[in-house]
């Protein structure tokens, strides 16, 4: 089994597109969606259920708004208690369609081949950014940098929601820390990639093109208050390393 796992937060505006591009997205494997709603005040679940009714989905939440980490705890959280087989494959993806879906399919092969997680970059070779402004692209590649220099981590991107699991390493991250995902901000995704690396899971980067064009809307991410995420998780997760 696929479990695709989107967090959602206000985009009624992307599901119709979504679903368009995810149909038949993975001819060959059964699939299952889940949505994990982080507290959307629009049109977004009503819109799910009309687009997806021929898919095999659920709707996670509890209708508050508390972030994307939160969001994607609860889905990992669901599907752990869920899933039948440690060969099922998680993969998790942004509801607003800037994910390059094209390149679903050779993820999920790049992680059969053993990778317990696949990263789609932009920083690796070949892939890059589309319509994203200056400033996004450099507080993105600064952040990168900076966790990459001071975790010593051999890894180019750090902070992309567009990934593939194996659900055996989330039942060893879930042994070892409890929950997946604390973080409830942005920075939920390096602390993740952190946990698994720290879990000694074998993982790879794939190149991918970051296409903001094709997102309905503004981007949710908050700059200043993500920067204070990182630089407070910085400290605190240095700390509990050392303990």
């Amino acid at each position: 089994m696929v479990y695709l796992l989107i967090p959602v937060f206000n985009e009624e505006g992307n599901i119709a597109n979504l679903h368009s591009e995810l149909k038949g997205i993975l001819p060959n494997e059964s699939c299952f969606f889940v949505f994990s709603d982080d507290g959307s005040s629009d049109r977004s679940l009503s819109l799910i259920n009309e687009h997806f009714v021929d898919f095999k989905y659920i709707i996670l939440g509890d209708g508050v708004n508390r972030g994307p980490g939160y969001a994607f705890n609860t889905g990992f959280n669901w599907i752990l208690e869920n899933s039948k087989s440690d060969d099922d494959v998680i993969a998790t993806l942004e509801c607003d369609c800037t994910s390059d879906l094209k390149i679903l399919p050779h993820m999920i092969g790049i992680n059969r081949m053993g990778y317990e997680i696949v990263l789609a970059s932009v920083y690796a070779q070949g892939g890059g950014f589309d319509n994203t402004s200056f400033t996004r692209r450099l507080i993105s590649s600064v952040a990168n940098l900076l966790y990459r220099f001071l975790f010593k981590l051999n890894v180019q991107t750090l902070s992309s929601f567009y990934r593939v699991y194996s659900i055996s390493l989330l039942k060893r991250i879930k042994l070892k820390y409890s929950e997946p995902i604390t973080e409830y901000g942005f920075i939920c995704m390096l602390e993740i990639l952190l946990k698994s690396i720290r879990c000694n899971a074998k993982l790879i980067e794939v190149p991918m093109l970051l296409q903001s064009n094709k997102r309905v809307g503004k981007s949710k991410m908050k700059v200043f208050k993500t920067s204070m995420q990182y630089f407070r998780f910085l400290i605190t997760f240095k700390e509990k390393s050392k303990s």
